[in-house]
Formats: C-alpha cells, sequence, structure tokens
C-alpha cells in the first residue's frame, strides 16, 4: 500500500476502487509498519457515508474489519452506517486512573503489600469471577444506568462520576437489544480485569510537561497512581458477535458491499443500525461500572495498606461509536464516529467536559506495554481526525507470535531487576504481552503530538502490575 507525505507525521492512501474518500495515516517514517493495516484503512473509506477520510492512529496494526487505531465517521442523514467491526468486540475497553496522596518512596516501603492486596482483590482470567455480585435485575439496571448505579448500590461518589466521559452511563442504551446469552455471560464478570492485555498497574509520575494541566488532573512529579485497563467482557464479544452476523445476514438486501465480510454494518437510522447502537451502549455502561468498581476495590486495598485512597483522574473509552456533530465542507452535521483503539481527545472549552477541566481539555490516557512507560495527554483546539488520537503503543507481534518467542521466568526476571512487581495470572499470559511485541511508546506518543492530536501533560512508569 502506498503512503504519500504529506508532513512527517501525516501520510495519505490516495483513493482507488470503491475508496469513497482517501486515507489518512498519522504515522513516521521509523515508525510505518505494514501488517494488512493499510488495506484494511482503505476498505474502511469504501464504507456508505464516510466523510473525510478514513484514519488510522500512530498505533495502528490489523484488527477485525477495521485496523485497530482507526477512526472513521459516516453521515448518518445520508445514508452513513454503522459497523461493529468499527468499535470491536470489547465494546468500550478503556482506561481509568486514579491517583493517591503517595509519593513513590512510600510505595516502595509497601510494595509487596500493596501489590498482594491488589492481586488478590482483582478478579482476573477468562471465565467468572467479579467484585460486585449482582442479582439478575441488577445487571438490567447497570447496563442502563453504568457506573450511576454502583454509586448509587455505594461504590464511589459523585467525582467518579464527574470524572468519567458521559458522567458515567452513555445514554440511549436498551437491555432489550443484548441477548440473553449476552446477559449470561456478563453477569458474573462485573469487577474483573478479564485477559490478553488487560492490566492493573501501580505507576509513578516520572515526568510534569506542562504543570497547570496536570494540576487541573491532580497530578505532580512523583506521585503514585493506578491504571486500570479492561472493558465489556463476555457481554461485549457476544453483543458484537450477535449484531455482526444480523448485518451480515441483512446487507445484500439493502444494496450494501463492502470489501471485507468483517465490515459488515448497516445504516446507523435503520432498525438494525438502531438495534446494534442500543446495544453497544449498553455494553459500553458494564465496562464502565467494570472498571469503576475494580477502581473503588483498589483503593480500599491502599486504603487499608497505607491510610490512603485513590482519587480519579479520568476514565476514558477506547472501543465505541458516537453519534457527534461536527463541521464537514462548511456543514453542521450528525455522524455516527467509529474510534476502535482511538480515544476522544476533546479540546478545551467543549461543553461535554466538568467544568474543572474545561479551561485545559480532555485527559487522555495511553498505556505502553507491560514494563514501559505510559503517558497522560490532553485534547487540544486544532485535533485532526475528529477530536481523536491513539490508545495504546500498538502490536508488533500478534499473542500467539510473542507467547511462543518470550521466556516468561526471564520476562518476569527482568521486570522485577527494574523494579516492577508482578503479579500474573499465567506464564502464558505474562509472555503474550512481553514489550517486545509492541511498538515504542514514547515514539508512538511523540508522533501524536507532532501530528497535532493531542500534547504530553505527564509521563507515568510502572512500579507493579496485576495482569490478566
Amino acid at each position: 500500500m502506498q503512503l504519500v507525505e504529506e508532513t512527517p507525521y501525516r501520510f495519505r492512501i490516495d483513493p482507488r476502487g470503491p475508496m469513497r474518500v482517501p486515507g489518512v495515516v498519522f504515522t513516521s517514517r521509523a515508525l510505518a509498519t505494514d501488517d494488512g493495516a493499510l488495506e484494511q484503512v482503505a476498505n474502511v473509506a469504501t464504507l456508505p457515508g464516510i466523510v473525510r477520510a478514513s484514519y488510522a492512529m500512530p498505533d495502528v496494526h490489523w484488527g477485525y474489519g477495521f485496523p485497530i487505531g482507526g477512526v472513521a465517521a459516516t453521515d448518518v442523514r445520508a445514508g452513513g452506517v454503522v459497523s461493529p467491526g468499527g468499535v470491536g468486540f470489547d465494546i468500550s475497553c478503556g482506561v481509568r486512573l486514579l491517583a493517591a496522596d503517595l509519593e513513590r518512596s512510600d510505595f516502595h516501603r509497601v510494595a509487596e503489600r500493596i501489590m498482594d492486596g491488589l492481586s488478590r482483590e482483582t478478579p482476573r482470567g477468562a471465565g467468572r469471577g467479579a467484585v460486585w455480585q449482582l442479582p439478575g435485575d441488577g445487571l438490567l439496571r447497570l447496563l442502563t444506568e453504568g457506573a450511576r448505579y454502583a454509586v448509587e448500590r455505594g461504590w464511589g461518589g459523585q467525582r467518579d462520576l464527574d470524572r468519567c466521559e458521559d458522567g458515567g452511563a452513555v445514554p440511549d442504551a436498551d437491555p432489550d437489544r443484548v441477548s440473553t446469552r449476552a446477559r449470561d455471560r456478563g453477569l458474573g464478570q462485573v469487577g474483573s480485569l478479564g485477559s490478553g492485555n488487560h492490566f492493573l498497574e501501580v505507576q509513578a509520575v516520572d515526568a510534569v510537561y506542562d504543570e497547570r494541566t496536570a494540576t487541573a488532573f491532580g497530578l505532580h512529579l512523583d506521585q503514585v497512581c493506578v491504571m486500570i485497563h479492561c472493558g465489556s467482557r463476555g457481554l461485549g464479544h457476544q453483543i458484537c458477535t450477535d449484531h455482526v452476523r444480523r448485518m451480515d445476514e441483512t446487507m445484500a438486501d439493502r444494496g450494501i458491499t463492502v470489501p471485507d465480510r468483517q465490515l459488515a454494518c448497516a445504516p446507523a437510522d435503520s432498525p438494525d443500525g438502531r438495534a446494534y447502537l442500543a446495544a453497544m451502549a449498553a455494553a459500553a455502561n458494564y465496562a464502565r461500572a467494570n472498571r469503576h468498581v475494580l477502581g473503588v476495590a483498589a483503593g480500599e486495598v491502599l486504603r487499608e495498606v497505607t491510610g490512603r485512597g485513590l482519587d480519579l483522574v479520568y476514565d476514558t473509552s477506547h472501543n465505541l461509536a458516537r453519534i457527534e456533530q461536527h463541521d464537514v465542507d462548511g456543514d453542521r452535521r450528525t455522524l455516527c464516529v467509529h474510534r476502535k483503539g482511538a480515544t476522544r481527545a476533546l479540546p478545551p472549552g467543549h461543553p461535554e467536559l466538568p467544568p474543572d477541566l474545561r479551561e485545559v481539555g480532555q485527559p487522555v490516557l495511553i498505556p505502553g506495554s507491560m514494563g514501559t512507560a505510559s503517558y497522560v495527554l490532553a485534547g487540544v483546539p486544532e485535533g485532526d481526525a475528529f477530536h481523536s488520537t491513539c490508545h495504546g503503543a500498538g502490536r508488533t507481534r500478534s499473542r500467539h507470535q510473542a507467547a511462543r518467542t518470550t521466556d516468561a521466568r526471564q520476562l518476569r526476571r527482568d521486570l522485577e531487576r527494574h523494579g516492577v512487581v508482578v503479579r500474573g495470572n499465567s506464564a502464558r499470559g505474562l509472555a503474550e504481552e512481553a514489550p517486545t511485541a509492541y511498538k515504542d511508546v514514547d515514539a508512538v506518543v511523540s508522533v501524536a503530538e507532532g501530528a497535532g492530536l493531542c500534547r504530553k501533560v505527564a509521563r507515568l512508569v510502572p512500579l507493579g502490575v496485576v495482569k490478566g
């Protein structure tokens, strides 16, 4: 796939064949790789109703239908489609960052006790096991009300909602659009990490690039933080499976053709499109509550060991489709914005930001690979790609390849030699997430900032990790 360099951090894929718009890839000559993801960028550009471009973030890599790190918006009133492949199977997978009134030196004195407690209180793995055991009617309320329902039931407080996207709950969720199978899969998993690249990590603020913004976020140098990365577990996976199957069956009836069946889609304003968006919103609410409950449980562990708890910095999703208003070619349009492995980066002054963050912009949370740095960034006024940016480091090797080529015991020794206390669920799980399987997060963030998608606020380094 030929990339045309427009700037050192922005490359173009010119339209060809059925592409309706160009592809735009935010990358650099040093970072650019092609594992099939660029072909997927071109495929996404064929979707009915797509506007501006099919975008790829600096951490882009191959995914299901859409590349991971893909952003695309379709014009709802012009037949624009919604595609579950543009959200992914882990609906509303995202990152939650909490800050402690604790310094790095304080953590080192009690590191083993804290990590033992976090390991004990953080259910993980592919099966059931959860911090919060819900009755069936509780699940229905959680799918509608998200983290707000958790707060009502005594988990956390109002600040946890103020510092979460959408106040803790995505509107227009409809549990009736969630299959019985999906509900069954989600019932026993509220407050759990899952497996794969999900984690709970204790970190320290290692560098601050913007003191004013960091202070607004509640961060300072050498402060201890907890970062949680997980999503909607089996419930979200089943919702994606159900609606991909349904859309695949009905595309031909609507006269829609796509170059890859994994891009199965329906007009966002059709019955199938509305059904998916309502079920997806329910899964997003599940994911918000899942991270919320895990964060409260982690705070209790820190309080028990140190006498100090955790305050939420921000919670943001990176697998979601949203109905948003944007200017396109001089007109205000209603768009269905897909972000898959990409996060919103709302600029200063945006009305959806809480009042205490409105002057500085949205916190953007970019986790690195296990054992490497993570970043806190902020949205910028001129942000491109519908105010979107990257979501992580981005894989360069599959989990199978990483597991086959990584000695998990040596990896654990290397991490602990660098001061990272490891609590892994399995040797294979550690090997799959080896840092060598990912791009350099420092380079990815530099490209995102260089491309004008966001700006750096702080860099965090790991002190301990609980792996799914």
